[in-house]
């Protein structure tokens, strides 16, 4: 789940971004097999994200520098006129519709219907061709105009990022009328700027459009690539989600395939028998991610070598452990274990002796992990106590699901061994009623709380990432031999969008 936020950002950011092709990329015969990360978005998905495309396109005109236009053409009787216009900008601009086609194999398609919008800046002009002559006039000018526009996105790869082209580009105009503004100005000179500077005006409008859109789109990329990169790294810990194959773009889905290899400081994890295929994922939802079990897996062990899997207990959680039930052996544990001391002055920690070893099967993820537990008691003005400590063998099977932007991780079947035990109050070890209390509680109570608790962890680490800003719908975790699987809905993000716009626009 640590890198599904990348995914949503606008239309333009979601194909460019997640889509990442590779004309110049080079890719091994079977890419497939260090495909550690699988992302697919359906037409459904890129439909939603369409409807915001408006203020992208919105921004892409408004920001376009247009430059100043100077020509000249000679007029029977006035001789040669020569003019320039300048200090162009976009005002009173609105989108009619917008829509997007994926066109299978070849591009996505993107159509904007009727761009209106009004252009303002200053008319200058003067005769005989010469602008040194005091025979000259200025006049501020508007330019209603409609427009069509269409975009075939063509997306490349560099050094296994997104490169996207969007300079397939094409303005119909429907109309492009110029008012001039002031007084005393001949009935004449509408019409004649109107029919010669016109398509000057169609090229250069044409031009820097394109070029503008262009130019966002590389942005909006480099936004994403910039989100994704933050998103899947935790401090020493990183997820390398560069291309691994070339993207499918099909009429109904797009889908792309990334390494998936975890670096941790100066090591990182090799793939080479994946085994996904493109027939493990549908088309029901929106959004879909394929994670492999082994970049999972890598993930772990790197927080364990990392010191992440520690877990400390003390106070109210510690006696909600040792009295979850009610009995004479629970009593005499308790009493043995702390000895009369306060649960507010001891301390229990939990930590993960080696890597756990994680595997994916229908049923769930399934851990495997050599744990250690230690009770110390805090005595005033003294070294602690060590009151008890012991090595378990633990293998739990976990469900995970995300509701109400948590990660809740639920063991559903769970077994312990006990490896290696020492109490202070019985240091022989005869008395077998305590290792009987110890592993019931853990199995009904110890592995729930911690799993609970990196499930909260997690958590943190996700909305810490901005998650918990995703409208995320239905979403569901399904796991199977050798991989997950993570689909949803979701609602447009526009805070993603404001913030792009905001800041890099």
């Amino acid at each position: 789940m640590c890198w599904a936020g990348r995914m949503v950002l606008g239309t333009l950011s979601i194909l460019l971004g997640l889509v990442q092709a590779a004309a110049a990329c080079e890719f091994g015969p079977f890419p497939y097999r260090s495909t550690g990360i699988v992302c697919r978005m359906t037409k459904p998905a890129a439909l939603l994200l369409n409807r915001e495309t408006a203020q992208v396109i919105q921004a892409a005109f408004r920001n376009a520098q247009f430059p100043n236009i100077t020509g000249e053409r000679s007029m029977r009787l006035l001789g040669r006129v020569a003019y320039g216009l300048s200090g162009i900008q976009v005002n009173d601009l609105s989108i009619e519709r917008s829509e997007v086609e994926l066109r299978e194999d070849n591009a996505i398609h993107i159509s904007i219907r009727n761009v209106t919008a009004l252009f303002k800046g200053t008319l200058t002009y003067g005769y005989a061709g010469a602008w040194f002559l005091q025979l000259f006039h200025s006049v501020d000018f508007e330019i209603e105009s409609s427009i069509d526009l269409q975009l075939n996105i063509n997306l490349m790869c560099q050094k296994d990022q997104v490169a996207p082209d969007a300079s397939d580009c094409y303005l119909t105009f429907h109309k492009l009328t110029l008012h001039l503004q002031g007084d005393k100005q001949p009935g004449w000179l509408k019409q004649l700027f109107t029919d010669f500077i016109s398509f000057t005006l169609k090229l250069v409008l044409k031009r820097e459009v394109c070029k503008e859109i262009n130019t966002v789109a590389q942005t909006l990329t480099n936004y994403i690539l910039d989100l994704a990169a933050n998103f899947v790294r935790d401090g020493d810990i990183a997820v390398d989600i560069s291309l691994a194959s070339d993207p499918v773009i099909k009429a109904t889905y797009i889908e792309s395939y990334h390494k998936g290899i975890v670096l941790y400081r100066n090591s990182s994890s090799r793939l080479s028998d994946s085994v996904f295929s493109p027939s493990l994922l549908t088309e029901s939802r929106m959004l879909y991610f394929w994670l492999s079990e082994h970049s999972l897996s890598s993930l772990a062990a790197a927080a364990f070598l990392e010191g992440q899997l520690v877990l400390s207990l003390r106070g109210e959680k510690l006696q909600e452990l040792f009295e979850m039930e009610d009995s004479e052996v629970q009593r005499k544990a308790v009493q043995m274990i702390f000895q009369g001391t306060s649960y507010n002055d001891s301390v229990a920690k939990v930590w993960s002796l080696s890597q756990p070893q994680i595997s994916f099967q229908p049923e769930g993820t399934i851990v495997r992990s050599l744990v250690a537990v230690e009770i110390r008691i805090l005595l005033a003005g003294e070294e602690p106590l060590v009151a008890l400590y012991m090595e378990k063998e633990i293998t739990a099977t976990i469900q995970a699901t995300y509701a109400d932007k948590k990660l809740i991780l639920q063991p559903v079947d769970s077994s312990v061994v006990i490896k290696v035990f020492k109490c202070t109050a019985d240091p022989s070890g005869e008395d077998p009623s305590i290792q009987s209390f110890l592993q019931n509680m853990i199995l009904a109570a110890g592995i729930p709380e911690v799993t609970s608790s990196i499930g909260s962890a997690l958590t943190s680490l996700l909305n810490s990432k901005r998650l918990d800003l995703f409208d995320i719908i239905n979403p569901e975790i399904i796991t199977r031999e050798g991989y997950v699987i993570v689909q949803l809905d979701f609602g447009f993000p526009s805070h993603l969008l404001l913030n792009f716009l905001e800041k890099s626009l």
